[in-house]
Order: structure tokens, then C-alpha cells, then sequence
């Protein structure tokens, strides 16, 4: 199986909801689309599923142009968000019901019912009603119905939000492990940087209804095309600055001035990430003054939300840091680690120590 959407749009009441895309989308591996709510992904999902119709452009499948093909005569298979199972089936029928459309023989059916159970692990509430189920439960539910049915193209719209951390984490690590099993397509939807770092394979990245970039997942993260790019694959929100590049430094609007590397002159605007930031000394970094807005405990680690010359950063920090909103403090910029964006929003200049990123 393969997927291709050949500069597919798609517009509304005379406004684009999706810009024109492109994508080979490979077997084998997770192909994530990452953004936040509202940037596309779910229209894009439906229109590979067949659901909507795309105003312009192709969607072929292994190379034949399925545009126009009805959902029902697709080998698809979607899981939303929000659970959907039948009420008055058990979880074993919940599961079993697309392979018992195929008529599938009983013994293969029981098959692949019992090794979707076990990955899920639902193999003890089998015998129970989706209502008798925690949300968690339903959802799994829901999850194994879409992977028993070993569909060519399985589509997944944030499918882990509404489970717990502990099976959330578990699910996946597996799930790459089946996606490189079943020689199946697999497009993710998730708001969640994180989440398609974890998943690896490719992630597409959309801001405002466009594919800003699309490329293997930590190849994205390390080396973003633009600043949309960049603010899709932060979490949380990319640190930024205005600044000006000239005479080999980069002048930042607060005015301090930092080493640059070979840029052309001009307006920019510079970007680091939370985690690349500190609150105590590193060689090589830049001391900023800053004041303390807010701090949050996650755990092992702290959010610093902290005022920089006018403008809202956050760092991320270990250990527990419980500064008073108001304090000064002193956030430290390596400039090895910046992004550096053109007027144009495009990458002018990527950080030296990307790979460590």
C-alpha cells in the first residue's frame, strides 16, 4: 500500500481550510501530522479516509486515483478521539464485528481478536458491555476494532488523549512495532510534540492549514524549515525574540547583542526552545535578565514562566524551582542553540548544536 495527495485543497463559504498539499505518505512507520487544534489535521484525515471530497488535487492509492471513491469501498480504518463502539455489544463482538462483515473463518476471527486484546489489554473485560467500561477501557476498545480489521490505510485523530499516562506511554512504544508489522499506512494526528518524537517515522507539521514541512521526525524538530515549523513542534511555546542581524551579531530588541553566525543583514527573529534554556550558569551562554511571572512544579522538573525585555519565556528546568512571581532572575542563552528566521519567516540559520537538540 502506498498514499499519495497530489496539491489536494480544500475550500469553504469561499475560504481555504486546507492550502494545496503533497505527500508521499510510506508504509511501515508512523507518518504523523502534528499541530494545534484548528491547523487541518482532521479535515486532511477525512479526506484521505474519503469522507469529504478535496476541492482540487488527487488522492491516489498505489498509484490509482481513489478521489472520488466512497469510504465504504476503501480498505480504511479510523479511530477518533472520542470512543465509538455498539452499546449493545460485548468488547469480543466490538472488536470482532468488521472481521465478522469479511466472514472471516471463526478460528482465525477468535485469532485476531485474542492477540488485539492482549496488546490492548482488554483480554478481562471481553465478556462486558462498552458501558461497563472506563472511558480508557472504551477507547482501547475502539483502538483494537480499528487494528483487527489489518485495514490498508489506518487513520488515528489523537486516538491515546483520553487514556491514562501509564497505558498512554505503553501504547506507544507498540504501536511503531505494528505499524512495521503490518505493511499498513499509518497517518497519527496528536497536538503533542512529544508524541511524534516518541512515535518517530515522518511527521508533517501544519499551521493554519497549510503543510509547513514534512521529513523524518527528529530531522523536523533538529532543523525546522520556518517559524511555523518551529512553533508546531514546541511544547512548550517557542521562546522568541525580534532582532537584527549586523556586523556579524545578532542585536536583540531588548539590547543585548549576541554572536552570530554568517547571516545576511537585517530584521530576524531569533528562537529557542524551553529545555535549552537555564536558570543557572553554562559556559558559552549569554546571562539575560528576566523576572520571575509564574513557576511550575511538574515533578522532577520546573516551568519558569519568566518576563525577558518585555516579552513571556518559559524555561524548562530540573529539580524543584519555586521562585515568587516578581523575583529577578537570570536565564542564560547559549547561542550555539538559536534558530534564526529571516523576515521572511524562513530558517536563516540553524543551531550549531542541533544535533544535540
Amino acid at each position: 500500500m502506498s498514499l499519495a495527495l497530489d496539491s489536494v485543497a480544500l475550500s469553504a463559504d469561499g475560504r481555504a481550510v486546507l492550502h494545496p498539499v503533497t505527500l508521499e505518505l510510506p508504509p511501515g512507520l508512523p507518518n504523523v501530522l502534528l499541530g494545534p487544534t484548528g491547523a487541518g489535521k482532521t479535515t486532511l484525515l477525512r479526506l484521505m479516509a474519503g469522507l469529504d471530497r478535496p476541492g482540487a488535487g488527487r488522492i491516489l492509492a498505489e498509484g490509482r486515483d481513489v478521489t472520488g471513491v466512497a469510504v465504504r469501498r476503501r480498505s480504511v480504518a479510523m479511530v477518533y478521539q472520542q470512543f465509538i463502539n455498539y452499546p449493545t455489544l460485548s468488547v469480543f463482538e466490538n472488536i470482532a464485528s468488521p472481521l465478522r462483515v469479511a466472514r472471516l473463518p471463526r478460528a482465525e476471527l477468535e485469532n485476531r481478536v485474542g492477540e488485539a486484546a492482549r496488546l490492548l489489554r482488554l483480554e478481562p473485560y471481553l465478556a462486558r458491555k462498552p458501558l461497563e467500561l472506563s472511558g480508557g477501557q472504551q477507547q482501547r476498545t475502539a483502538i483494537a476494532r480499528a487494528l483487527v480489521k489489518r485495514a490498508a490505510l489506518v487513520l488515528m485523530d489523537e486516538p491515546l488523549a483520553n487514556l491514562d499516562y501509564k497505558l498512554r506511554e505503553g501504547l506507544r512504544e507498540e504501536l511503531p512495532k505494528l505499524f512495521a508489522e503490518s505493511g499498513a499506512v499509518f497517518v497519527y494526528a496528536t497536538t503533542e510534540p512529544a508524541e511524534a518524537l516518541l512515535l518517530g517515522g515522518n511527521v508533517a507539521t501544519l499551521s493554519e492549514g497549510r503543510v509547513t514541512q514534512f521529513g523524518p521526525a527528529a530531522a523536523v524538530f533538529r532543523h525546522p524549515a520556518d517559524l511555523a515549523t518551529a512553533r508546531a513542534f514546541s511544547d512548550p511555546p517557542l521562546n522568541e525574540a525580534p532582532a537584527r542581524a549586523a556586523g556579524g551579531r545578532l542585536r536583540l530588541a531588548f539590547g543585548v547583542a549576541l554572536p552570530a553566525p554568517p547571516l545576511p543583514e537585517g530584521d530576524c527573529t531569533i528562537g529557542i526552545r524551553a529545555h535549552q534554556l537555564s536558570l543557572d550558569p553554562v559556559e558559552g551562554a549569554v546571562p539575560l535578565p528576566a523576572t520571575v511571572r509564574v513557576a511550575e512544579v511538574t515533578g522532577s522538573e520546573s516551568y519558569v514562566h519568566i518576563d525577558v525585555g518585555g516579552l513571556p519565556w518559559v524555561v524548562l528546568a530540573p529539580g524543584v524551582r519555586r521562585p515568587e512571581p516578581g523575583d529577578a532572575a537570570t536565564v542564560w542563552l547559549d547561542p550555539r542553540r538559536l534558530l534564526v528566521f529571516g523576515a521572511d519567516g524562513r530558517l536563516a540559520a540553524t543551531a550549531s548544536l542541533a544535533e544535540a537538540a
